[in-house]
């Protein structure tokens, strides 16, 4: 009959060579390489040489079209003017000789609204040469392509989709 240790939770003891054993197969199974499963399957088989074409996608990392961002710059740099046009004129109105930073301000601030005016013309004209919509396709066999248009007119919008086929 095997010797037990009754402090422990009604387990049996083990020898010293079972133990030894045991502890032999533990790190046996633990050194045992993993089993190759496959991570990724590539469908290999050849696509039909007529038919319907599988989608393929395209991704479009942009997310504004660039002469959106060239106006919204633009916007903002003559915004921006305006304020220090304004700021200009008032601070004109507070006291023309005054030699203090409001007679400093009044000289540069006009300054500094031309050169913004000139750097939102700058970025404005520059974004417009960004503006490419040429587009190239490859195809290989028959491919019907549709364009459609969409127009929404009207206080409560009506969209019509036009097809130009």
């Amino acid at each position: 009959m095997p010797e037990y240790d009754h402090s422990a939770a009604w387990q049996p003891r083990m020898t010293d060579d079972e133990a030894t054993a045991e502890a032999r197969r533990i790190i046996a199974d633990a050194y045992q390489p993993a089993p190759e499963t496959p991570t990724a399957y590539r469908d290999t088989s050849p696509l039909p040489a007529y038919g319907d074409t599988p989608p393929v996608l395209q991704p479009d990392r942009r997310i504004v079209p660039a002469w959106a961002a060239g106006t919204a710059v633009a916007g903002i740099g003559v915004g921006a003017a305006f304020v220090g046009v304004g700021c200009g004129l008032w601070l004109a109105c507070q006291g023309f000789a005054a030699v203090s930073l409001t007679s400093v301000l009044f000289v540069t601030l006009p300054i500094a609204a031309v050169a913004g005016v000139f750097t939102a013309i700058g970025t404005a004209l520059r974004s417009l040469k960004g503006v490419h919509t040429e587009h190239h396709h490859h195809y290989r066999g028959p491919v019907r392509q549709e364009n459609t248009t969409t127009k929404s007119y009207g206080v409560v919008a009506r969209t019509r989709n036009e097809h130009h086929g």
